[in-house]
């Protein structure tokens, strides 16, 4: 992965334009000269983009543009990645590597579909859009190099998490890809309860959404585990202590969450293998 060649953006959703976005700002900028658009219909956010660094954006990915690309992102939907691969193999050059931010799409379909290349599989999650994510990745053999710098151009998203398993990324995605629709989940049945103990429905969401994101920030930068800072939070027989005793009791929440991870790491393995 070379610093000197065309980064080629193959899609233009939400997380596309997150990272495109971050590529453009801050330290360690992007030459906006280097990013080439590859998406048929961009997004607004990703049109504004666009129009405000004077970046190239075309339909798809043709020879002579390809000739100069040392990097492809591809941050299309599974299914479309099927339909543009044939195509793509056609006119990537041997020495271009690959950063997928695909869900589901392993290694081994994009080598088989794209032919024996570097290839990065990355899962980040929805916070990434503001920079707040945590991206999982797994490579090839890529090289250290090339590992690198996919870490560079990956944080812009959050922090970089890599592992040498691809099999754990079933996982991950049952954990911190699906992980923000359960935070999301969690919020409003705490905010919902509040409003039938009596709270207004504003003032029971904001009491919710602070509460969880204080907590959050506050487990973020401390050094205490978040068993360690649950024990400081509840006093004996008090309000705390009654409300985990219904959560807790007989596992409950512990196991619900257990259940539910595993329900969405086996359909992360479906997803990725049919077969399976």
């Amino acid at each position: 992965m070379t610093t000197d060649g065309r980064i080629a953006l193959i899609g233009a959703g939400r997380m596309g334009g997150a990272l495109a976005a971050g590529w453009l700002r801050g330290k360690g900028r992007i030459d906006p000269a280097r990013l080439l658009i590859c998406a048929p219909n961009p997004t607004d956010e990703m049109a504004a983009l666009i129009k405000a660094h004077g970046l190239k954006c075309v339909d798809a990915l043709g020879p002579r543009m390809a000739k100069d690309v040392s990097l492809v992102v591809l941050a299309v939907k599974p299914q479309i990645f099927h339909q543009i691969a044939g195509d793509l193999a056609k006119v990537l050059p041997d020495n271009c590597a690959i950063i997928s931010v695909m869900a589901g799409v392993t290694i081994r379909t994009m080598t088989e579909a794209l032919g024996d290349r570097p290839i990065i599989r990355a899962m980040p999650n929805t916070p990434a859009a503001i920079g707040a994510g945590i991206i999982v990745a797994v490579a090839n053999d890529a090289g250290e190099a090339r590992q690198a710098e996919a870490t560079k151009l990956l944080k812009v998203g959050g922090s970089v998490e890599w592992i040498s398993d691809e099999r754990m990324m079933d996982a991950v995605t049952a954990v911190s890809g699906s992980g923000p629709a359960y935070f999301f989940l969690l919020a409003e049945a705490l905010a919902g309860a509040g409003e039938n103990e009596g709270l207004p429905r504003d003032l029971a969401e904001k009491l919710a959404t602070n509460t969880l994101i204080g907590a959050g920030e506050l487990l973020k930068r401390s050094d205490l585990s978040p068993q360690e800072l649950r024990r400081q939070v509840t006093s004996p027989n008090g309000t705390t202590q009654a409300a985990l005793d219904v959560m807790m009791g007989n596992s409950a929440l512990p196991e619900l969450m257990r259940r539910a991870v595993n329900a969405a790491e086996r359909r992360s393995r479906q997803l990725s293998d049919p077969n399976r």
